[in-house]
């Protein structure tokens, strides 16, 4: 006679639906990346108009969030003939102004796309590493097709500077960051567009750290901004002029100084072009009237292959964007045209290692500091003058800077 098995203790006591154990969860004690899992949230996709406004709504997260991933892509909606501006900023320009803030109105990124979307990632240390710190050498990216103006990138708007630092509550709806981008025409970003131009859509998510779960810890230096502005530094500069360049007065702690040089038309200064060269064959950066920097601009190109893996790695073009040296099809990652950068993130070693960074050598200043960028002389221009752009990472801590790595 065969023995039911139904009512056996194996089976009993199982209920459907029950919640499983969640087994994640780690012992108290430790900082609060171990107690904390990353995590990514929609947060809206809009389809605007070029010459339009993007500036929907923010979704709560349950954590800590990091930063903003935005895909924009240009859909083709028939026959175009499309010609990217010569010497531009390529598509970077459908952000004609990108405005990202606290809830409190504090700055964390207030540039043009070519700044916001573009330089940022690429020499904050802030995104990525290597060839990934250029958002065109990603699978998402898609060069702006000259047939029918189509293209698609996607990057990244960045405020956690160091692991978990730097990071905005996401979980109370009234406190989160506002994000507003000001579409560009398409006459910012081409030349020549005839046909129906592409359709826009902006798909935005955020990068958080779940709430951790079972212990109560907070992030490190919770408060602590890095702002990234884009400010125009004076006076202008004549062809072969021998002069002091002064930035707007700053204040907090520097992380990187990214420097951008830009003649009458807009359009950026070449390093190595035979019309508005511009940099100076040996540039100054001077702190407070004292020479900090005093070097030739090629070892300056050097030191950020070196330390940034700028033009060191091969990578791909994106029109308009690379110096003479890419025009074979591959050129060493993202050296755009008429930016230098000095990067304040070597204190681990004399390479940036993205969020790996303990802070130890910031430099530190405050509104009375002065920061100079000189030239005796400046290059050669034919379309004067031209106007040095610096856009600064600056911590402002809450508190004293945590320095060395408390994640660990």
């Amino acid at each position: 006679m065969v023995t039911s098995t139904a009512s056996s203790p194996a089976t009993t006591g199982v209920a459907a639906g029950r919640p499983q154990p969640q087994t994640t969860v780690e012992a108290p004690g430790g900082p609060f990346i171990r107690h904390s899992q990353d995590g990514r949230r929609s947060q809206y996709i809009a389809q605007p108009s070029f010459g339009g406004l993007v500036a929907n709504p923010m979704v709560a997260s349950p954590g800590y969030n990091k930063g903003y991933r935005l895909k924009v892509t240009a859909a083709t909606q028939g026959a175009t003939v499309a010609t990217l501006i010569v010497g531009g900023d390529g598509v970077f320009p459908v952000g004609q102004l990108v405005t990202l803030k606290d809830a409190f109105g504090t700055p964390i990124i207030v540039a043009p796309g070519f700044h916001a979307f573009y330089l940022i990632p690429m020499l904050s240390g802030q995104f990525g590493v290597d060839e990934t710190q250029d958002i065109s050498s990603l699978p998402s990216w898609s060069q702006a097709s000259t047939a029918t103006g189509a293209f698609q990138f996607s990057t990244y708007l960045p405020w956690e500077f160091s692991k978990a630092y730097g990071l905005i509550s996401g979980a109370n709806a009234s406190l989160l960051p506002t994000l507003q981008v000001n579409v560009g025409p398409t006459s910012s970003i081409w030349s020549t567009l005839t046909g129906t131009a592409p359709t826009l859509s902006f798909q935005l998510d955020v990068d958080f750290y779940w709430l951790p779960q079972g212990v109560a810890v907070e992030p490190p230096g919770i408060g602590t901004t890095c702002q990234w502005v884009l400010q125009p530094c004076n006076p202008t500069i004549g062809s072969s002029g021998a002069l002091n360049v002064q930035l707007p007065r700053l204040g907090g702690y520097l992380t990187t100084m990214i420097f951008e040089l830009r003649n009458a038309l807009g359009l950026r200064c070449t390093e190595n072009g035979t019309t508005d060269i511009g940099w100076p064959a040996r540039p100054r950066f001077l702190v407070d009237g004292v020479p900090l920097v005093d070097t030739d601009i090629q070892t300056l190109f050097d030191d950020m292959a070196i330390g940034m893996s700028i033009g060191s790695v091969p990578g791909a073009i994106p029109a308009g964007l690379k110096s003479a040296a890419g025009t074979a099809g591959t050129v060493q990652i993202s050296k755009p045209n008429g930016v230098i950068s000095l990067t304040r993130k070597t204190a681990l070693n004399q390479r940036m290692f993205g969020l790996l960074e303990s802070g130890e050598i910031f430099l530190s200043t405050n509104p009375g500091t002065q920061i100079e960028v000189a030239g005796f002389p400046w290059g050669t221009l034919l379309n004067a003058p031209a106007t040095l752009n610096a856009l600064v990472g600056q911590v402002v801590p809450s508190g004293q800077l945590i320095q060395g790595l408390p994640e660990v």
